[in-house]
């Protein structure tokens, strides 16, 4: 705790480290119940962060500044919709299922993660590519390495969190509705839409209005993914 306080203070003067949102994701891992939906999540995400910081620290971006200037920008969307939810306030559509069927009982732990994997993929991604260009005034394009690296790591741990959470040799069934759904969702391609939304909204930041209904569209739609991920299903 002391030390998430001395960042704190370091905040101030040099702006968001990865270190600080790592700091916040732990405090909500603390508070929130382990079975809870947005719990499963942000346990996951944390596990994302503290690679990133890892591969930051080891070197193992070609520009470090453009990489947690990214993680950050990234973590923060998650976050306030998290602060959103909890100060009674709407959070982005694509994050409404989640919080909405957190305790649900149907819902197995391994669609909670994906739930909060594909909001933070299809949707903030995007928006956290486009937060990073004004931040370092730079184009798309310049943040393309960054961007395939912390995608690389995503996908590596998602491999990990379908063998930890999945229920057991059951789910290799063909008649278990998981397998459905895990069928029905990919990351890699959900990565892939993001960066083709982050070069679009880039292109459209001179029309406004364009890219605020191209925002919302893309919100919605990735919430609507989300809302099938966490149908729930008996045991």
């Amino acid at each position: 705790m002391a030390q998430c306080e001395q960042i704190s203070t370091l905040v101030d003067h040099f702006g968001p480290s990865v270190d600080t949102v790592v700091c916040r994701m732990r405090a909500l891992d603390a508070a929130l119940p382990a079975q809870d939906g947005v719990a499963v999540f942000n346990r996951v995400y944390l596990t994302v962060t503290e690679a990133v910081d890892r591969c930051v620290d080891t070197g193992g971006f070609a520009d470090a500044r453009a990489a947690i200037t990214l993680d950050v920008r990234f973590a923060e969307r998650y976050l306030a919709a998290v602060e959103a939810t909890a100060g009674e306030r709407r959070p982005p559509a694509c994050w409404r299922p989640l919080f909405q069927f957190r305790r649900h009982p149907g819902v197995r732990p391994l669609q909670f993660a994906l739930a909060g994997i594909n909001a933070h993929i299809g949707h903030d991604l995007a928006l956290a590519v486009v937060d990073t260009c004004r931040t370092l005034d730079c184009e798309p394009a310049e943040l393309e390495d960054e961007f395939d690296r912390v995608g690389d790591l995503l996908v590596s741990l998602e491999e990990r969190i379908r063998e930890e959470l999945m229920p057991g040799p059951d789910l290799l069934q063909i008649g278990d509705p998981l397998t459905h759904l895990l069928g029905a969702w990919s990351l890699e391609r959900a990565r892939d839409a993001s960066w083709t939304a982050a070069r679009a909204l880039w292109a459209l930041r001179r029309l406004p209005d364009v890219a605020e209904e191209f925002t919302e569209r893309l919100d919605a739609a990735v919430g609507l993914a989300g809302r099938m991920l966490l149908t729930p299903l008996p045991d």
